[in-house]
């Protein structure tokens, strides 16, 4: 366990979450501590979106502590982000993490909660952060729970210029329903996940095979490939440097998901290398 993100139970609604999650939210943090240290002093504006924000809480089923989550570790960083969005489609949610979210008390940090489905009002963040053009520094985390994040709102948060992406790919949850989706007209969640019908090309050269988690490595390319259509650069994935790092099931070791990450600037992909180099126990990675 990492002490850091350890913290009391308030009693407020909580997110139920596996051990891995421990190791999602800890590159995180180092991502945030890195891109806040570096980058503080070149941009006055730096926006920190959360668009499935939960409700700032954790709590692990088989151990039953309670961890920060996403919103309270960027809030928490050393250096914060000048501006926060907080965006949850449940109520529950967006009360829970108001509460929590209000011991800062800080005057100096702007932080905006929005109940509603990301895929529906995104435009609404856009029309917060463009306005300030390439003087803002931004970065997203797009943290769903499964295949629910549609690729239409990614493209959206990408179209902001200097905007970093961390975000989770479902790895779990595809390998469970993709036999399945295949067979449903478009479109359907993989469909709309990824933007396109072409995962069904990919989906059929690895459908015989004995595991249907090699085709993962032609499927986040193709998610890649389609970042670059936006702007960011293009990094295919490297198994061997960790370009995206896996976390898998504790018990089990069944893979869960991954983290992808984006960036228009090669220094966003420097210290997302470096941070991904080490795991959450300061091992190297090797996935």
């Amino acid at each position: 366990m990492v002490s850091y993100l350890l913290i009391k139970d308030d009693g407020l609604k909580m997110r139920p979450a596996g051990k891995w999650v421990i190791e999602k939210l800890d590159y995180l943090r180092r991502y945030i501590d890195t891109f806040e240290t570096s980058m503080r002093n070149k941009y006055d504006v730096r926006f920190y979106i959360d668009l499935l924000a939960g409700p700032g809480l954790n709590r692990i089923r088989s151990t039953n502590q309670v961890v920060m989550g996403s919103p309270l570790i960027a809030l928490k960083t050393r250096h914060p982000f000048t501006n926060y969005i907080f965006m949850d489609n449940d109520g529950e949610n967006i009360s829970a993490l108001k509460s929590r979210c209000s011991e800062f008390g800080r005057s100096d940090l702007s932080i905006e909660f929005l109940h509603a489905d990301c895929n529906q009002i995104v435009e609404d963040v856009i029309s917060k952060i463009k306005p300030y053009g390439g003087s803002a520094l931004n970065l997203a985390f797009l943290d769903p729970e499964g295949m629910e994040l549609h690729w239409d709102t990614v493209a959206k948060i990408g179209s902001i210029q200097r905007m970093d992406l961390i975000i989770n790919y479902p790895q779990g949850a595809i390998s469970r329903n993709i036999r399945q989706l295949a067979k449903d007209h478009p479109m359907n969640a993989l469909d709309v996940y990824f933007g396109t019908t072409e995962w069904r090309g990919i989906f059929e050269k690895w459908k015989d095979a004995e595991r249907i988690s090699g085709a993962h490595r032609d499927l986040i390319n193709l998610y890649k490939d389609k970042l670059s259509q936006l702007g960011y650069i293009d990094i295919k994935l490297d198994e061997e440097t960790g370009d995206t790092p896996l976390m898998r099931n504790a018990e089990k070791r069944a893979p869960m998901y991954r983290l992808l990450f984006a960036s228009k600037h090669p220094l966003g992909y420097k210290f997302w290398q470096d941070i991904t180099h080490h795991n959450v126990h300061g091992q190297i990675s090797l996935f």
